[in-house]
Formats: structure tokens, C-alpha cells, sequence
């Protein structure tokens, strides 16, 4: 029973973190061309949605720790793509907003990443709502680990 149970075939997780570097993997041509890391386009995509936010929430948005994201976003700062500011509320609090160089990349990154993730995933067999179900069971998944 045993030797079974700790058969590589046999676990889920070793799937997901296959996936999960393939799919970073055939995003480094794009984000190299940005001049980017994948951590840094994770980033980029929470603040293209809604800019000028505590570093706190950015981390919480990415499920990670403050520790993580602030190296992160030091080295953002220093490519000119975002800055950071003491909160004007709370002077404790740093806000990271975009500059206009990262504000700018995401046209750029519009113009190259959906199609070129396209072009990358053209012959694999999913259809479109096969994504969408894995992408909610996986919402699913990730609810249940993070939960505290």
C-alpha cells in the first residue's frame, strides 16, 4: 500500500509543479523581450489592474508573504517600472504605483503575450472550457491549501 501511495505517477502535486514550470518556461521569450521575470509580470498584471497599492495588499493578491514581494519590488524599482512612496494615511505603509515605462508595458506585453502563449499551446488537445474548468478546479484547490 505504501509504495504505491509514493509513486511519482501517483502524485498530484508533482503534475501541478510540472505544469507550473512549463507554462513559466514558455514565458521567458516574451518576458525576456519585456526585459521582465515571471514574479515581476505577476506584479506588473496587479498593478495594470488597479494601480498605486500597498505592498501588503500586492503580496496578499499573489498569495505571498511581504518578505518575498518587497526584494521584488526593489528590483522593480530599480528597471524604472514602478516606485514606491510612504502611504500618505499611514506613513508606515508603502504604496507601490507604476511609472510610465511600466504603465507603458502593458501594451507591450498585450501585443505579445496572448498570441504568443497562443501560438505555444496551439497543439496541445484542451479546448477553451477545458481551461476554464481546470482554471476553477484549481481555484478550488488553491482556496482549500490557503486557507488559515
Amino acid at each position: 500500500m505504501g509504495q504505491t501511495e509514493l509513486r511519482l505517477d501517483n502524485q498530484i502535486c508533482f503534475r501541478l509543479y510540472t505544469a507550473s514550470r512549463l507554462i513559466t518556461q514558455a514565458y521567458t521569450p516574451m518576458l525576456t523581450e519585456l526585459g521582465i521575470t515571471y514574479p515581476q509580470y505577476l506584479v506588473l498584471m496587479v498593478l495594470w489592474e488597479k494601480d498605486g497599492q500597498p505592498v501588503n495588499d500586492i503580496a496578499h493578491r499573489l498569495l505571498l508573504e511581504t518578505n518575498t514581494v518587497t526584494p521584488l519590488l526593489q528590483r522593480m524599482e530599480k528597471l524604472g517600472i514602478v516606485c514606491r512612496r510612504k502611504g500618505e494615511e499611514d506613513r508606515r505603509r508603502q504604496i507601490v504605483s507604476l511609472t510610465e515605462k511600466g504603465a507603458a508595458m502593458e501594451q507591450q506585453a498585450l501585443e505579445l503575450i496572448p498570441s504568443g502563449m497562443g501560438k505555444r499551446l496551439a497543439s496541445c488537445p484542451l479546448r477553451e472550457e477545458d481551461y476554464t474548468i481546470l482554471a476553477q478546479e484549481l481555484d478550488t484547490l488553491i482556496g482549500a491549501l490557503s486557507a488559515k
